[in-house]
């Protein structure tokens, strides 16, 4: 039986976590055309909901993701402040991981697809527009994973048939999906990869989707989890506190998978050999460099930013799950409820890996 009104956590405008407001009270989504409801099982953590939450993606904010993760900004242009680069709707229930089972399809939807298991593509096609690079971030352009129950559109949702743990899967779609992505734009192959944030969500992802590639991997990640990240498959990790010339060597990386960008930008493309390949989809450390072009085109580098993802990246990290090609590390796990600690929790960075949120069970 599926209720009338489900618990979920309302974002009520662009802000600290006091913007996060858990309710009893909101109606159970209907599926339209196109649409399935999902029984949400487990819900992870990820930057970019906390980058909405605090309006990060706004050209009016330019410094790292910590600065304003708990209690917001002084001040955020509205007009700007979210992944499609317009405002975003409040109330919304974020959340752009999900795993969950689908039990009620739209009216067009084969009903075959009822009791699946399955995950959520995070960056969707925009429904509004036909231009290749237009997408939406489940969670962010509309309602997504942080409540009982969420409806997605079915040909965005992919069945999962693997052992894993609803919390195990709830810890991949967008963390892996953004790492496979990098690694897809950038074509990696047998390559001397350095990967940056190596000890987060994204990061241990792209460790080991590099390794399943066949590249050798070079991490950099704190010294106290250096240990979890060679346990995860990288060659070698380097303090993320180190000079990575002195370290490396200039010209001696085939690519760069970054995540963190900041004040030491600029020494990323100093190790790239000439003709290397550099990927971002995140800037924790800080979104303003100073880029020396000179080494831009000296070097003949090449520079992908990646959001947009082709369906085949999320297709095929559902076929590497389940081969059982990869295993996501899920450091704890917290009741929905516990939201905001979580978020605190994720922006200490003391952890590796996800951290998840299991919503209450439906009765």
């Amino acid at each position: 039986m599926i209720p009338k009104s489900m618990t979920a956590v309302h974002l009520v405008g662009h802000g600290g976590t006091e913007m996060l407001q858990l309710r009893h009270d909101v109606p159970v989504p209907t599926p339209g055309p196109g649409q399935v409801l999902i029984q949400v099982a487990a819900a992870g953590i990820n930057n970019t909901d906390i980058n909405t939450r605090i309006g990060w993606y706004s050209k009016s904010i330019s410094g790292a993701t910590e600065a304003g993760g708990s209690d917001g900004y002084d001040s955020v242009d509205d007009s700007d402040a979210s992944w499609s680069g317009t405002p975003l709707q409040f109330p919304r229930i974020q959340g752009a991981d999900v795993c969950g089972r689908v039990v009620a399809v739209g009216p067009d939807v084969d009903d075959t697809r009822i009791n699946q298991r399955v995950l959520v593509r995070t960056m969707m096609q925009d429904q509004n527009s036909d231009s290749a690079f237009a997408c939406w971030t489940f969670g962010s352009e509309c309602d997504g994973g942080f409540a009982q129950f969420a409806v997605a559109p079915a040909a965005e949702t992919y069945a999962v048939n693997t052992d894993m743990t609803d919390v195990e899967l709830a810890a991949i779609p967008c963390a892996y999906s953004t790492a496979e992505n990098m690694l897809h734009r950038v074509q990696l192959g047998a390559d001397t990869v350095l990967i940056t944030g190596a000890s987060g969500g994204v990061g241990s992802a792209a460790v080991q989707l590099a390794k399943r590639r066949g590249a050798t991997v070079i991490a950099v990640c704190s010294a106290a989890k250096a240990s979890e990240v060679l346990e995860m498959g990288a060659d070698r990790t380097i303090d993320r506190n180190a000079d990575l010339v002195a370290e490396l060597g200039a010209e001696n990386v085939d690519v760069v998978i970054d995540l963190v960008a900041g004040p030491a930008w600029s020494s990323l493309l100093d190790v790239l050999r000439r003709g290397g390949r550099y990927a971002t989809a995140g800037a924790i450390a800080g979104p303003i460099c100073e880029i020396d072009i000179r080494t831009l085109y000296l070097k003949d580098l090449t520079l992908f930013g990646c959001t947009f993802q082709v369906e085949e990246v999320f297709a095929n990290l559902v076929r590497y799950i389940e081969a059982g090609e990869v295993k996501p590390r899920v450091s704890q796990t917290y009741p929905l409820s516990e939201i905001a600690q979580a978020q605190t929790d994720f922006l200490a960075k003391s952890h590796t890996g996800k951290l998840v949120l299991l919503p209450p069970e439906v009765v």
